[in-house]
């Protein structure tokens, strides 16, 4: 779609000149037998970025996610996330049906989460309701607009965690963009969580690829979960190389697509469709009191050569990454406010 303005989402791009040419001249070899070394590179890498021990490379988030709550909440029993959480959103109902795992929501609001309200809802063992075994968060917040989760309060999560005695996770597809936004570090983060999931293909520009992090002894377990639900493979190390690339060099330029992403806003903002503040990357719509709909707002933008993604009936997103330049926000902003003035 090399004609189009395409902002559906971050995982859209494609692999640089420089990208390319580490993953031709990527070392492999069988990585279930352990013996990639260019796999082994990026584990080794991601988990110390992150202050832990080990980390395991999986085909997807999705997959990641779903290992990482298998590690924590046993069949049976039950995590909490937010309503809005990917993985119980995007997943297709994996948690349950891989893991056998019950989960249990709060309201969701995005990033703005309530330490207090999630606390209040851990069961303990006993009384014969379903115990309580990890909370997830989300970091940055897909269907929250991007938004940062702060600090302060994902240590007070931390505390709520281990005063119950639960585990907490974390869903860090997007986390690269919340050390980018508030310049948190990734082991600062990394010490906060038992286990973590971060995407190499969201923002970084990697075709393929994410990772479980934890401690040794759940990445040794995660192995045995990836190899059952079909993840283990081969000479992977062309793609894990493409991930080193992109840790080595995409990192610190998502502060230009958090600039991108502000000037969407501000264009848009005088419409009154924004639904958050532009944080990161993500720019939300809320076409609930607009004219057009959000199928009819994508279909009038790409009759002009600019995609949008669709996340509901009135609810449409914007996200700029890579493969967008300033000429393509130009473009965007030229034909979104023509159609939201229509």
């Amino acid at each position: 779609m090399a004609d189009f303005v395409d902002l559906r989402s971050d995982t859209v791009t494609r692999p640089t000149a420089g990208m390319r040419e580490a993953m031709a001249t990527a070392e492999v070899g069988d990585d279930v037998y352990g013996e990639d070394p260019t796999v082994n590179a990026l584990e080794a890498e991601v988990a110390a970025l992150f202050g832990h021990e080990a980390a395991l490379f999986a085909p997807s988030g999705s997959m990641a996610n779903q290992i990482a709550l298998q590690l924590v909440v046993p069949p049976g029993e039950e995590l909490l996330c937010d309503a809005d959480a990917h993985v119980v959103t995007y997943e297709i109902g994996a948690a349950a049906a891989y893991g056998g795992i019950s989960s249990r929501t709060w309201p969701a609001v995005g990033a703005d989460i309530d330490p207090d309200v999630v606390a209040a809802m851990i069961r303990p063992d006993g009384y014969f309701a379903v115990p309580t075994r990890a909370i997830a968060v989300e970091q940055t917040h897909n269907r929250g607009g991007g938004g940062v989760i702060p600090l302060a309060t994902l240590r007070q999560l931390r505390q709520v965690a281990d005063d119950a005695q639960v585990a907490l996770h974390c869903d860090g597809a997007r986390i690269w963009h919340a050390h980018v936004a508030d310049g948190v570090p990734l082991v600062e983060y990394g010490q906060l969580f038992d286990t973590l999931s971060v995407c190499l293909s969201k923002g970084l520009g990697a075709p393929i690829g994410s990772l479980v992090v934890g401690s040794a002894e759940k990445i040794a377990r995660a192995r045995l979960i990836r190899k059952r639900m079909g993840g283990g493979m081969r000479q992977v190390g062309v793609l894990a190389a493409a991930g080193r690339y992109a840790l080595a060099h995409h990192v610190d330029r998502l502060a230009e697509d958090h600039a991108k992403a502000a000037r969407l806003a501000e264009a848009i903002a005088p419409f009154g469709v924004l639904a958050t503040a532009a944080r990161t990357n993500l720019v939300p719509l809320d076409l609930t009191k607009f004219a057009l709909d959000a199928h009819a707002l994508a279909a009038a933008a790409r009759a002009e050569g600019v995609l949008v993604s669709v996340l509901g009936p009135r609810t449409a997103r914007l996200v700029t990454h890579m493969d967008v330049d300033d000429a393509g926000i130009d473009r965007a902003i030229e034909v979104l406010t023509r159609v939201l003035r229509a």
